[in-house]
């Protein structure tokens, strides 16, 4: 029977590395098999974990294949848990969250197209003002979505 995991935890970040890399990829990440990983992705077995120096070859061995880093995601999701307040996060409706989220998701839009646009400070060139604003609007982006987790996560 297989086992479930949460939704952003480590084990199922470490879960997500193993969709993304090979065998071979891992091995040469790591110096570690899949099957090690396999082991630490069981919440069942509290005395199997990943080093946190493997987690992060792992997250580099990730964004090298263009692929988000899902064990960085799992440590922000659970420190993000702890530090706000959970209470604020039960009465929140997901549905205002999805609206919230899609809007963000526009100004993203619309701050890429704005850089990118030929009339803009270095043409289609992204001037470093440009890339601040991108990624502080993929940042708020990320946060919305972080938020959601927390709230499905708690139902």
């Amino acid at each position: 029977m297989a086992t479930i995991r949460k939704t952003a935890s480590i084990e199922n970040g470490i879960m997500r590395v193993l969709k993304i890399l090979n065998d071979e990829e891992i091995q040469a990440a790591i110096g570690k098999t899949s099957s090690y990983l396999r082991k630490c992705s069981n919440p069942n077995d509290p005395d199997r974990h990943i080093d946190h120096n493997d987690s992060i070859k792992l997250d580099i061995a990730c964004i090298k294949k263009g692929k988000a880093p899902p064990l960085l995601r799992a440590h922000e999701y659970i420190v993000s848990n702890v530090a706000d307040n959970l209470e604020s996060h039960k009465l929140n409706d997901i549905d205002g969250m999805l609206v919230k989220s899609t809007i963000l998701h526009g100004k993203l839009t619309e701050v890429v197209k704005l850089a990118e646009d030929p009339k803009s400070d270095e043409g289609k060139e992204i001037s470093k003002l440009e890339k601040k604003k991108i990624i502080e609007a993929i940042k708020n982006l990320e946060d919305k979505i972080m938020k959601i987790k927390i709230t499905v996560d708690q139902k």
